[in-house]
């Protein structure tokens, strides 16, 4: 903010404002152009004039120690007649008419455009403080995908990790998968922490937050003079609906494409 003014006429232009302290009250008000101020002797222009800002659309800006707001939306006070703030929080605001900073507030950072998530990329994002997501409680700590293609609003609750670019699976290819914690899939599968698991569809894919990417298989192609010999490391059901034992030997003789 600009330095304030001594001059006992101020000149307000549209769109601009200045903060006056009443030294009498020791409380600061905001006056808004366009109007021709003029000040009482026991009155000082702390600030200004500056310039409202101004939230074009597909744009946001956010406030620290933001005002306190009634339901009907208008600004609260205290019994003093000074401004109410919410010190310490932010606020997020979005394309609306030009406004003032109230006496406190702070613009952090500048206007910013909305971020839009390319499609085969994901936002990575964070829970820092508790909130509900529609239906959904999400508390401080957790992790979830924001998937492309789509425009981001941000939240003051929710911090963004890093951007997340999908892994193109071709053709003859496996993503083998390991689960961080025990989560459903998307398919709807039920995982444990440490379980592992392919991904065969060819395409792009999106690891989730609870999914670790171990690494990127070729396929094995197999012919009338190629086999392969393979060891279950665990109990499990393999491509074929065949139950296969821990520890047990599998040979592997038929003319076909095998992922392990």
């Amino acid at each position: 903010m600009s330095r304030g003014s001594e001059a006992a006429v101020i000149r307000i232009k549209p769109h601009h404002y200045v903060h006056v302290l009443d030294n009498n009250t020791n409380v600061t008000r905001v006056e808004v152009g366009p109007q021709t101020f003029t000040r009482k002797d026991h009155e000082t222009v702390i600030s200004g004039p500056d310039a409202m800002i101004m939230i074009p659309p597909r744009h946001y800006a956010i406030i620290s120690n933001p005002v306190v707001k009634s339901e009907t939306g208008e600004v609260a006070r205290e019994k003093s007649g000074q401004i109410r703030l919410r010190h310490g929080d932010e606020e997020i605001r979005f394309q609306q008419d030009p406004f003032p900073l109230y006496p406190g507030e702070k613009l952090y950072g500048k206007v910013s455009p909305l971020q839009v998530v390319a499609p085969n990329t994901a936002l990575r994002l964070r829970v820092i403080r508790n909130f509900t997501d529609g239906e959904e409680e999400k508390n401080a700590g957790d992790e979830y995908l924001f998937e492309g293609p789509g425009t981001y609003i941000p939240r003051v609750e929710v911090q963004v990790v890093e951007i997340v670019r999908a892994i193109i699976v071709k053709p003859n290819q496996a993503l083998r998968l390991r689960a961080k914690k025990a989560f459903v899939d998307k398919i709807g599968v039920n995982r444990k922490a440490g379980e592992e698991w392919l991904v065969k569809e060819s395409g792009g894919y999106l690891p989730n937050v609870n999914e670790e990417v171990v690494q990127t298989l070729e396929a094995y192609i197999l012919t009338d003079k190629k086999a392969l010999h393979l060891e279950a490391t665990n109990t499990f059901t393999d491509v074929f609906g065949k139950e296969r034992k821990a520890v047990s030997y599998t040979h592997l003789t038929l003319p076909t494409i095998y992922s392990v």
